[in-house]
């Protein structure tokens, strides 16, 4: 659990690819099947014909900056996050992205916490904001694309399907109460995450170590997940998700609540989760989500399909937006969960302040 600073606000955007492709389009070549399609519930996944992970994450960072009102100059650091692979071997994508950006006095910082990468970004942000004096700022970026020869964004996974796109969130604080936060922003009032590190072998399973990435072929987490399953059984496993999902969004609730000013006892308007389909929503997540509250387990992944590392950010680009079906209304708060192989759960709650001044 980390300690929020007081007024720290998010302003969050998501940036995705105009093109798309379509299950059927995918069942027409083979790469899903009709059963398949109907687990998932998803209708489309963007998917990049041309840009990189990186220059998608600069203009989800362009879109950040604007929708705070912040100069690039006033960020104190660029947190970005990623998933798969970001177009060179051997380089930093965090400094390109804050180039890019023309953030000159930012401190760049590589977050590799796979799924999680998003709010794991996140909680490092809001750590630097604590000892950083206002009205500095800090930007997380996330970005991620899944593209052959490296990886099938279809058939790569069990029960998930990838889609590519970048996100992004400014943070800031309140330098003196009554200091009037970006509109649509919102307000961070608990950040909570936990981890259990012997699940790593879920993504490892039974391979040897590598001399270098791709030596396998295409990315098969299939084969590492069949593995792993084939020792301990898929039933212990699904519920020692559920049992971490519960654990930390309990506590990011308890937290919320013991804010000053914060969240009222009517409880969340509604938790979202991450992108993983409408069969993982209903048998771990909803199943995770009942036991703590009767706020309605949402998926907005319809049109993203999984983002890699920026399921959370663009959750909470959703809740920002008046006039998206899960914006939040003056005084209404939700919650965010994020996960992600090794394996790492984060749950964040957000409020929309009941007016631009609330310092709390």
């Amino acid at each position: 659990m980390i300690d929020i600073p007081r007024g720290t606000w998010i302003a969050a955007a998501e940036w995705l690819p105009a093109t798309s492709r379509t299950p059927q389009d995918a069942l027409l070549l083979g790469q899903v099947t009709a059963e398949e399609i109907a687990a998932m519930g998803y209708s489309y996944l963007p998917c990049s014909e041309d840009l990189s992970a990186p220059q998608m994450a600069a203009e989800a960072g362009l879109a950040a900056l604007e929708r705070a009102q912040v100069d690039p100059a006033r960020l104190g650091s660029v947190h970005h996050a990623w998933t798969y692979y970001q177009g060179h071997d051997f380089w930093s994508p965090a400094h390109y992205v804050a180039a890019r950006l023309g953030a000159r006095h930012a401190v760049p910082v590589g977050i590799q916490q796979m799924c999680n990468g998003g709010a794991a970004a996140l909680e490092a942000a809001v750590a630097r904001l604590a000892v950083t004096a206002p009205p500095a700022c800090a930007l997380v970026t996330t970005a991620d694309r899944f593209v052959a020869p490296g990886f099938d964004r279809w058939a790569g996974d069990y029960g998930v399907w990838y889609g590519d796109g970048a996100t992004a969130a400014v943070l800031g604080r309140a330098a003196t109460p009554g200091t009037v936060p970006p509109e649509r922003s919102l307000q961070l009032r608990a950040l909570v995450t936990r981890a259990q590190p012997d699940l790593e072998v879920v993504h490892r399973g039974r391979d040897r170590f590598h001399a270098a990435a791709g030596e396998l072929g295409p990315v098969d987490v299939r084969r590492t997940k069949k593995a792993y399953l084939s020792g301990t059984g898929r039933d212990a496993f699904v519920a020692r998700l559920r049992r971490c999902t519960t654990e930390v969004l309990a506590a990011a609730l308890a937290q919320a609540a013991d804010r000053p000013g914060a969240c009222t006892d009517s409880g969340p308007r509604s938790v979202l989760l991450p992108r993983l389909g409408a069969a993982t929503a209903r048998d771990i997540y909803g199943k995770a989500v009942a036991e703590v509250t009767g706020a309605p387990a949402v998926d907005l992944g319809a049109g993203t399909g999984h983002l890699g590392a920026g399921d959370a950010l663009s959750n909470l680009a959703a809740l920002s937006d008046p006039s998206h079906p899960q914006g939040l209304l003056p005084g209404e708060y939700a919650v965010v969960l994020s996960a992600g192989a090794g394996f790492t759960w984060s749950a964040l709650v957000v409020q929309r302040p009941t007016e631009q001044t609330d310092p709390s």
